[in-house]
C-alpha cells in the first residue's frame, strides 16, 4: 500500500496578518484632526487634495485628474462641478463646500495654475499629476497623523467619508447612489457596508 505525499509547495496565504476587506470611512472627528494638522502645517497642496477628496467623493483615479478647469470658472471655484468617471464613463456631479473651495483657490494662485493644467500636479519628472500610488502614500500620512491604524484606510476610505456621514443622517441611499455614481442600488449598499439592522429600520420607515 502506498502512502500520498503531497509534495506541493505549500505557500503561505497572501492575506495572512493583514487586515482586508472593505477599508474605513474616517469619523467627523478624524476628518478635522487631520484638517487641522495640515493648515497648522501650512501644507497647501494637501489640504486642497484633502477637502477635495472629501467632498468630491471621487475615485482615486478620477480625483488625481482633476483639472482646473473641472473645479473652476471664470477664475473663481464652483460650488458644484461634473466630471465624467473613468472606471464607469458616466457623469456625476459632487459638491465644493466653501472651505474646499477657499483651500483649493490657495493652492491655484500659490503654483499659479492655468485653466488646462492638472489641478494637484507631481513634483516627479514625467508624470503630469500625483499618481494613484502616491496618493495612497499621502492618505497614509494623513492617518497615521492622528494616530489610527493605516493597514484599515486607504484611498477609499477618502471616497466613502462623506458618503457614509450622508447615509448616517438620512438612510437615503437613493442620494448616496446618486453622489457615487453608482449605476445599482445593490452596489451602494455593499460600499456603504449597510447592516441588517439598518435595512430593516429602513423597511419599518417604508409604508407600503
Amino acid at each position: 500500500m502506498f502512502q500520498f505525499i503531497e509534495d506541493t509547495p505549500q505557500y503561505e496565504p497572501w492575506n495572512k496578518g493583514k487586515l482586508v476587506g472593505q477599508k474605513k470611512p474616517l469619523k467627523l472627528k478624524e476628518i478635522w484632526a487631520i484638517r487641522i494638522r495640515l493648515q497648522l502645517a501650512k501644507s497647501v497642496r494637501d489640504l486642497a487634495l484633502f477637502n477635495m477628496a472629501i467632498d468630491s467623493k471621487l475615485r482615486a483615479c478620477d480625483l488625481v485628474s482633476l483639472r482646473v478647469s473641472d473645479v473652476t470658472h471664470s477664475g473663481r471655484v464652483m460650488s458644484r462641478a461634473t466630471v465624467m468617471q473613468q472606471k464607469t464613463q458616466r457623469r456625476v456631479q459632487f459638491e465644493i463646500t466653501d472651505q474646499t473651495q477657499e483651500s483649493t483657490l490657495q493652492w491655484i494662485e500659490a503654483n499659479n495654475l492655468k485653466s488646462g493644467d492638472y489641478l494637484f500636479s507631481s513634483r516627479v519628472q514625467g508624470s503630469p499629476h500625483i499618481s494613484t500610488r502616491q496618493y495612497s502614500r499621502i492618505v497614509q500620512k494623513w492617518i497615521d497623523s492622528i494616530g489610527l491604524d493605516p493597514s484599515a484606510y486607504a484611498t477609499h476610505s477618502m471616497r466613502r467619508t462623506k458618503a457614509a456621514l450622508i447615509y448616517r443622517r438620512t438612510k437615503n441611499l437613493r442620494a448616496v447612489q446618486l453622489l457615487l455614481g453608482h449605476t445599482k442600488l445593490e452596489s451602494t449598499i455593499r460600499y456603504l457596508g449597510v447592516e441588517v439592522d439598518d435595512a430593516l429600520e429602513l423597511a419599518e420607515l417604508t409604508e407600503a
